[in-house]
């Protein structure tokens, strides 16, 4: 098995973390994945992106051409990488910013409102809340691996700050 996800949105989305999150999650798995990071020269508000492989097997390249899945935090992520997804791919999209009707009817698209569950959460996270949405509606990776990656990549900062890391994720997890 090996699955291909593109993470896209703007800089300061937390996209990036989400991707570092994904693949420390993969590696408590024991299974292969690479994590290739793109952002622009604008620290906030441009556009930034990664792409995650997981795999059981080693990966030949780390380069997607079409993903299996994406997750996309605004328009422009959709815009930009809905051409990319494979026919029959899953797309979690943030309905709270992305009011662009999908073009891609070979596409499975799960707009949910992401962002207004990142507001219900004390201090919530969108990229943290997506993340939990995307593990319960794909089941790549089990859902303590993806908690135990929080625990390990928010161990340097405070305890507050993996709070409501954790606390954004399981608002993702059961978003409906």
């Amino acid at each position: 098995m090996e699955k291909s996800i593109i993470i896209a949105g703007y800089g300061g989305q937390g996209v990036l973390f989400f991707g570092t999150t994904l693949a420390h999650a993969a590696m408590l798995e024991g299974k292969n994945t690479t994590w290739i990071p793109s952002y622009g020269a604008e620290m906030r508000g441009g556009h930034a992106n990664c792409s995650v492989k997981i795999s059981d097997c080693e990966i030949a390249s780390p380069v997607i051409d079409y993903a299996d899945y994406g997750v996309f935090l605004n328009d422009k992520a959709l815009e930009r990488f809905e051409k990319t997804m494979k026919p029959n791919s899953l797309v979690v999209a943030n309905s709270s910013i992305i009011k662009t009707a999908p073009k891609r009817a070979d596409v499975k698209f799960l707009m949910s409102p992401l962002g207004d569950s990142a507001l219900n959460v004390e201090g919530g996270l969108l990229n943290i809340v997506a993340l939990g949405y995307f593990i319960n509606k794909t089941q790549v990776l089990k859902k303590d691996s993806a908690l135990s990656a929080l625990e390990y990549v928010c161990k340097k900062k405070n305890p507050a700050f993996l709070k409501r890391n954790i606390d954004s994720f399981e608002a993702g997890f059961n978003l409906d």
